[in-house]
């Protein structure tokens, strides 16, 4: 009986032990690795980024990666939509995965994506009833309850209908929680909006997705105070991941 007893906490051990290596080089092989380090280390902890383009181009696609990277590092992470379901957020990190995992030939594909989804929350609100005080309200709570994240993502945010000292307010939450912020945007114009570029203080990168014949190009409006530059970051046309390098 002892050794029954003893073997299943063996084999956990070795199930946690192999979720965590695969992790390791699904973090380390990752292309977030190119996309941070274009932008001068990406969105920090105390930071905001902004991705802006026309709908349907990848925005929520990218920001789902970048939460997926988190999450494989064991990090907590808030995903807020204004204009998805929460099911329908659930589902496109439930697609992201497993074109990841199809691409990175993925052993325990089921393990590591049940490891990683226990430290993600979806949130979903409708912007006309709710302010950016009341989502900082909201995630404080998460924090002070146990479930502090490590990045927060924004998904869908209508700016142009924001109170003028929201993007304050939120600066000064990330530096406070110590958390990288990712936005969302829809415009039909190319570069900033006027609309987000108010808040152009408060904001450390703006990215825009410019659509092409065979990719659709990352382009970089503004990156901790540099102006607009061009890169090699783009998106598979297919599949919407960031390419490889």
């Amino acid at each position: 009986m002892n050794s029954s007893r003893n073997t299943k906490p063996a084999g956990k051990r070795n199930r946690n032990k192999e979720t965590a290596v695969i992790k390791q080089d699904l973090i380390e092989r990752s292309p977030v690795r190119n996309f941070e380090n274009t932008l001068g280390g990406g969105v920090k902890p105390g930071e905001i980024g902004v991705i802006v383009s026309k709908k349907g181009l990848g925005k929520t696609s990218i920001l789902v990666q970048l939460g997926i990277d988190k999450l494989l590092q064991g990090d907590h992470v808030v995903h807020v939509s204004f204009n998805q379901q929460a099911s329908y957020v659930m589902t496109w990190y439930e697609d992201i995965f497993t074109e990841l995992a199809k691409k990175k030939n993925l052993d325990k594909a089921d393990d590591v994506k049940a490891d990683i989804v226990s430290k993600r929350i979806v949130l979903n609100f409708n912007q006309d009833t709710v302010k950016t005080k009341q989502i900082i309200k909201t995630i404080k709570a998460l924090a002070d309850g146990g479930s502090k994240p490590e990045a927060i993502i924004i998904d869908g945010f209508d700016f142009a209908k924001a109170d003028a000292d929201c993007m304050k307010m939120m600066k000064d939450f990330a530096r406070e929680l110590n958390v990288s912020i990712w936005y969302s945007a829809d415009t039909d114009v190319v570069g900033i909006p006027e609309c987000i570029s108010r808040y152009a203080g408060d904001l450390d990168v703006v990215l825009y997705l410019e659509p092409k014949s065979d990719c659709i190009q990352i382009q970089v409006l503004r990156e901790h105070g540099d102006k607009e530059y061009k890169t090699d970051l783009k998106l598979d046309v297919k599949s919407l991941l960031i390419a490889e390098k």
